[in-house]
Order: C-alpha cells, then sequence, then structure tokens
C-alpha cells in the first residue's frame, strides 16, 4: 500500500536506521540491550513560555509548567535523564521569573473524574485584567456559567 496516496497532505518517507530517532517530542536510543528514551528539543527550542511577572490568568500561566512536569512523569525516563531534564524545567522556570518550588509526584494511574450531568454550560469571555477579574468571576462559580478569560496582548494588538 502506498501510505503517500491516502491524503495529498500525508508526505511518509523512509529513513535510515541510526542509533537514536526523533518522534515528536521523545528521543529513542538503540542501545545493545535496549531502548532509552529521553526527551527531544528541536534546535529552534526556546525556554520561553508565559513570564510569571505577566498580566496573564495564573491558570494560563500555569498550564505550560504542568505540561512540562505532565511529561516528565509520563515517560519512562532512566535516573540520570529524569535529573538532567528536571535541571531543564527549573531553568525554564528561573528564566521565566516563576518561583521554583518542589514539584510532588502524582500517580500515572489518576483518572480524571467526568461529570455525569448532561446540562449544558453557557460561556462567558471576560478580558483579565488582574487580580480583580479573579474576585469578579468567582462569584460564578456555583452557577451554569463558566468562565474563559483572553488577554488583550494578542498579536493584532501589538502590530
Amino acid at each position: 500500500m502506498d501510505f503517500n496516496a491516502l491524503h495529498p497532505n500525508f508526505k511518509f518517507t523512509a529513513e535510515i536506521e541510526r542509533d537514536i530517532i526523533n518522534y515528536l517530542d521523545i528521543s529513542i536510543q538503540k542501545t545493545p540491550n535496549n531502548l532509552k528514551t529521553f526527551i527531544h528539543r528541536k534546535p529552534t527550542f526556546r525556554d520561553t513560555i508565559i513570564p510569571y511577572t505577566s498580566n496573564h490568568p495564573t491558570q494560563h500561566k500555569y498550564t505550560a509548567v504542568k505540561f512540562l512536569y505532565n511529561r516528565l512523569n509520563a515517560y519512562n525516563l532512566q535516573e540520570q535523564e529524569y535529573k538532567q531534564e528536571l535541571s531543564v524545567i527549573q531553568n525554564i522556570l528561573h528564566n521565566n521569573s516563576f518561583p521554583i518550588t518542589p514539584q510532588k509526584q502524582q500517580p500515572n494511574n489518576k483518572k480524571r473524574q467526568h461529570s455525569t450531568q448532561t446540562s449544558k454550560h453557557k460561556w462567558a469571555t471576560f478580558t483579565y485584567k488582574g487580580k480583580e477579574t479573579l474576585y469578579i468571576t468567582n462569584m460564578f462559580r456555583h452557577t451554569d456559567l463558566k468562565i474563559a478569560f483572553c488577554t488583550n496582548t494578542t498579536l493584532e494588538c501589538l502590530l
């Protein structure tokens, strides 16, 4: 079967086997006895996330941090690679002015609880201006109105 014929946007290529292959955000290294995995970053990687001092909702700022720690704990990294990736995460946090606190490891088998309610919620968007916005939106916490935050620092505004 010709995979490239499945869809015009698919472009499958063959690669010559090497000791290391990069796939998405993981590198897999072939060793004589087994496979070794570690986090892969492209050469264009910059350690920039939303700075802690930025006027964005705290939830937005910590989403990237949560992703970094989830990825660290999701892959079966050996101890040396785990410590190295933890150091990279701490550097990213430091360079973006985040307070660095020890991360509690969460079990990988933790299941999310899904709501069994079938009612549809209405959504409202608030432009985040600071802690005052959180105070106002917290008043809607126990209602059917769900809040989504946005910022006015968009590319359009900057241009």
